[in-house]
């Protein structure tokens, strides 16, 4: 495939600075507004859905109803960002970069923050669901902006860079739980952090400069051109849009209905320990950590500080290993290692095993180099002028499918009778499909970009 060549402008070093700090601090944000609810769901559920007894003991859990709203709030959040990945893609092409991805941050900032006023699971439902169409929308316009203000060279490592982000944005999210306690009667606090990157959003509409590769294309596209996702779907970008969808469905599937039940399940395992009194030198004869004679509120933080700061490592390597492998080779490794991860911590661990925490670190670090690789690969199938469309579309698709799986893990959760552990075992199977999918992908590497 050929495309009329275009013009190399290039910002300056200043301009290019603001615009990676900027790009990086709209997505490290917007991973904190993907781990919030991770963190906050059991506590919130428990606060808005148990009702005192009138014995005056503490409040029956239905354990399974908490898990189904797991399942809708994910749901909720892979709908939200599917749609806000065309929405603000489709405008990123249209109306410039920095417009969209400054007006993508406000959009997850206001509507995280209004979270802190809902009296009920729908409400925060309908609003989780609007704050998620600025998380995905934040995507393709980062790695948009990011690939055409930087030359080539750079690339590699910025993609990884890019990647990291987010999982710093979890990693805060999970050190702000640490720090202070996420029970039933203390979670509502959660949201005005959440809201506090409004500021970035409004510094990105006002001081961050526009991509001048984008300029260069936008004044060459006639008043009948067609529209970015028709040409997207059309020969000859329709077979690369399609495997870009299948790419970037796998890890994101896979985060949303495997990867994130780790967090979850630690707080279960730690909260039925309430009740439990274990004598220590029976666990640890029997190879796990003594029980604590109370549940940890704050072990599901470390849980997600265990997984995220493993992500952090492997976002980075995403976009190196590309290089140094290939793009295709890095991929079907990265879903063999991660397919074997998550076989190991679901089938074989729980939370209150001594190894969990660390192999939650590994399962992170595996399970998150897609996340380094998906922003250098992507942004190379498709021209300048449909980037940020074909990206956003790429990436946030699948997260459609993904809240169709997702929801599926509710009613796993009733036929496996509140197992947490099953359920991550089975859904881990994803990565699978991954190791197929990438052998129908195309070649490509750092001199697409100038087509």
């Amino acid at each position: 495939m050929s495309h009329p060549a275009e013009p190399s402008p290039e910002l300056s070093t200043w301009q290019k600075s603001t615009v990676l700090i900027v790009a990086f601090l709209g997505w490290m944000f917007a991973g904190l507004q993907i781990a919030l609810f991770v963190l906050i769901h059991r506590p919130a559920m428990i606060s808005l859905l148990a009702s005192p007894s009138s014995n005056g003991a503490a409040p029956v859990i239905d354990e399974q109803l908490v898990a189904q709203w797991f399942a809708w709030y994910q749901a909720a959040f892979l709908l939200g960002a599917a749609s806000g990945g065309w929405i603000f893609g489709i405008l990123g092409d249209r109306f410039g970069r920095t417009r969209s991805l400054g007006l993508s941050v406000l959009c997850y900032s206001f509507f995280t923050g209004a979270c802190y006023f809902a009296t009920s699971p729908m409400e925060l439902l309908v609003l989780r669901f609007l704050a998620c169409q600025g998380v995905g929308g934040a995507w393709p316009n980062t790695v948009a902006l990011v690939a055409e203000a930087w030359p080539g060279a750079s690339r590699p490592f910025l993609a990884g860079l890019l990647g990291t982000a987010a999982n710093i944005g979890q990693v805060l999210m999970g050190l702000l739980g640490l720090g202070f306690d996420i029970t039933a009667s203390s979670w509502r606090w959660t949201f005005l952090a959440g809201a506090a990157p409004a500021v970035v959003g409004i510094f990105c509409l006002t001081s961050v400069p526009e991509s001048l590769r984008w300029k260069a294309t936008r004044s060459k596209r006639t008043a009948d051109s067609i529209g970015p996702v028709r040409e997207l779907f059309s020969s000859p970008l329709r077979k690369r849009i399609l495997i870009g969808i299948l790419l970037g469905a796998v890890p994101v599937i896979g985060t949303a209905a495997n990867a994130q039940w780790i967090v979850p399940w630690t707080d279960q395992v730690q909260s039925q320990q309430q009740h439990e009194v274990a004598p220590k030198s029976a666990a640890v004869s029997s190879g796990e950590a003594a029980p604590r004679p109370k549940g940890d509120p704050r072990s599901k933080a470390r849980t997600m500080i265990s997984r995220s700061g493993g992500a952090v490592f492997g976002s980075l390597l995403g976009g190196l290993l590309a290089t140094l492998l290939g793009r295709r080779t890095t991929y079907f490794l990265i879903s063999l290692l991660t397919l074997g991860a998550s076989t190991w911590i679901f089938g074989w661990l729980n939370p209150l095993h001594p190894w969990f925490l660390w192999s939650a670190f590994g399962f992170g670090l595996v399970g998150t180099i897609y996340f380094g690789w998906l922003p250098l690969y992507l942004p190379e199938l498709f021209p300048t002028h449909v980037r940020a469309t074909g990206t956003g579309i790429s990436f946030n698709t699948g997260r459609t499918v993904a809240a169709v799986v997702a929801l599926g893990t509710g009613g796993l959760m009733k036929l496996f009778g509140g197992d947490y552990s099953r359920i991550g075992l089975w859904t881990g199977m994803i990565y699978a499909a991954g190791m197929i999918i990438i052998l129908f992908a195309p070649q490509t590497d750092s001199a697409s970009l100038k087509d």
